[in-house]
């Protein structure tokens, strides 16, 4: 065989064209502590606060102590196969975790790895974990209702899109059960939602799931869990990660969300554990200065948003003058996101500098936070942290809860900042006597219970606050579509429940509700369509009412 001389000459002059000797440079670092998820690393003397860095057996870790000679590191996963003196590389890329349509109907780690056994996920979104809530102009204020099915709360203590609503009360009262209401009640209503379990038994979340399951709710929720087996720096992350998925929806495709954080007190507590190994200085009951921020930072990024589309400035690369193109205020486009993306690359290349970035329109997340009180301390450090953050609380009491009140909400602490608003007029009409008329009750209950001798109006107002409290009981994942609350309430709160025995309350209420759904549903579309009732239809609701009752009292 002649060997080729020519052209192997030319295959080497063209491999000597081709030859690239760029050097791929990687910064590494040497762990020089770990355990308890807490790794202290030397070397990576530029790493970003929040940067993710790699092990050498593939877990990630998240840089939150930049020191002046060490990283301390929080290792999102197992670590006990790491050791002193392994090599650690920088991604230069913080935390990150996949959203998308892909995740309805998963079970997650924070991380965004599967934990339900149905196969990779498969999406080209990610989203940042840590991200700026929206500022003032770029919301709108809460004027539209998140039904949560559950009469007490949707007559009384109602919530917006968009509102941050905490659910408090002590271990076993029902928070969770009213979450998981509220997430089953959005079915055919558009919401996405998102549950975060952190720090639970990972037994109570796979029966919850199951839940979702039958109530086909999975089809539009995600869940996020980060089990009590699991490190503290994922219980930490745990709600930031479910908080980005759900805003993927709310910025990204204009949609409504729900995000249901149970519980931030396990957050905390994993907080508190991850800030004392990484040596910071604790305040009071241990946890850092910064556990306020913890919560803050989470909840201030609920919003719903404006309309139009807005360009938010972001951070400045150089002094503003009012002579540039955009200022501190927040620019409006009334056409629709491609143009007003097109005028935010303009307003960038007239002053040069890096402005923000264009949100979706109309979009919002609605918080759902859940706090554990101990024996009802809603003074505590959390707690009160907690209640001042949000725009209200729901607040569910021991006593009520053992008494068979379900749910145990306490009317008389609980309160919705921002949620009347939203609530429909035809709702707000017939539950506006509602609470005060409960909170008579409650304050006359204790005259009545030791037998005194009542007047014959104040006898009235006790009889009809125990019919009002049989009312609002409610049987677990049984939500109550808005409508039928209506018809129900404005029965009780109009006295034609006043002269039925209490255990006969709930019977009536079904039988008229089933009545009016199948023989009048010209008042189920006036609530659905106009959201209230005219003079002429409260005539008919009052007839009928009339009408359910005689056939009632007869049977």
């Amino acid at each position: 065989m002649r060997i080729q001389v020519d052209e192997m000459i030319d295959i080497l002059r063209r491999q000597i064209k081709d030859f690239d000797s760029a050097l791929a440079v990687e910064e590494v670092g040497t762990i020089v502590e770990v355990g308890d998820g807490i790794a202290r690393i030397y070397g990576l003397s530029n790493c970003m606060a929040g940067e993710m860095v790699e092990f050498p057996t593939g877990v990630y870790g998240l840089a939150l102590n930049l020191e002046e000679d060490s990283v301390g590191v929080a290792i999102m996963g197992r670590y006990d196969n790491l050791k002193e003196g392994d090599q650690v590389k920088r991604t230069g890329r913080v935390l990150q975790v996949p959203v998308g349509d892909a995740l309805l109907g998963r079970v997650v780690d924070p991380v965004g790895n599967p934990l339900d056994g149905k196969g990779p996920i498969t999406t080209d979104h990610h989203r940042e974990v840590e991200s700026p809530a929206p500022g003032i102009a770029a919301r709108q204020p809460v004027k539209v209702p998140l039904q949560t099915g559950i009469k007490a709360i949707d007559s009384m203590i109602p919530i917006g899109r968009g509102q941050r609503e905490l659910i408090i009360g002590d271990r076993k009262t029902g928070k969770t059960a009213v979450a998981v209401d509220a997430i089953i009640n959005q079915k055919d209503s558009g919401v996405i939602c998102v549950y975060v379990a952190i720090g639970q038994k990972e037994s109570t979340v796979a029966s919850l799931v199951k839940r979702l399951h039958e109530a086909g709710a999975m089809d539009y929720t995600i869940v996020v869990s980060a089990g009590a087996s699991d490190p503290a720096p994922l219980q930490y992350i745990a709600a930031y990660s479910g908080c980005a998925m759900a805003e993927y929806f709310m910025y990204e495709q204009g949609k409504d969300t729900l995000c249901v954080y149970d519980d931030l007190t396990k957050q905390a507590a994993a907080y508190r554990e991850m800030s004392l190994l990484l040596r910071r200085p604790p305040g009071r009951e241990a946890y850092p200065g910064d556990v306020f921020y913890l919560h803050s930072r989470l909840l201030e990024r609920s919003a719903k948003l404006a309309e139009k589309y807005v360009i938010v400035p972001g951070t400045k690369q150089a002094p503003f003058k009012e002579s540039d193109a955009v200022n501190s205020k927040v620019y409006a486009s009334e056409t629709g996101q491609h143009e007003a993306e097109q005028d935010l690359k303009k307003m960038e290349n007239a002053s040069g500098y890096k402005l923000g970035r264009v949100y979706g329109s109309g979009g919002s997340l609605t918080a759902l936070p859940i706090i554990e009180t101990q024996e009802g301390e809603v003074s505590a450090y959390i707690p009160t942290n907690v209640i001042s953050i949000t725009d209200g609380q729901i607040y569910l009491e021991p006593d009520l809860f053992n008494a068979g009140v379900r749910p145990a909400v306490n009317v008389g602490i609980s309160v919705s900042r921002v949620g009347g608003n939203a609530q429909i007029k035809g709702m707000k009409k017939v539950a506006g006597t509602l609470r005060l008329d409960l909170a008579n009750f409650r304050a006359l209950e204790a005259f009545a219970q030791l037998g005194t001798e009542l007047d014959p109006v104040t006898q009235r107002q006790v009889d009809r606050g125990y019919r009002l409290v049989e009312l609002l009981k409610q049987a677990q994942y049984e939500p109550v579509k808005v409508g039928n609350q209506i018809f129900a309430i404005y029965a009780a709160t109009k006295g034609f429940m006043d002269d039925l025995p209490v255990a006969k309350v709930r019977d009536y209420e079904k039988a008229l509700i089933q009545e009016i759904n199948d023989a009048h549903k010209e008042l189920v579309q006036a609530i659905n369509e106009k959201k209230a009732l005219n003079d002429d239809q409260e005539k008919q609701l009052t007839q009928v009412i009339k009408d359910v009752k005689a056939r009632f009292v007869k049977k």
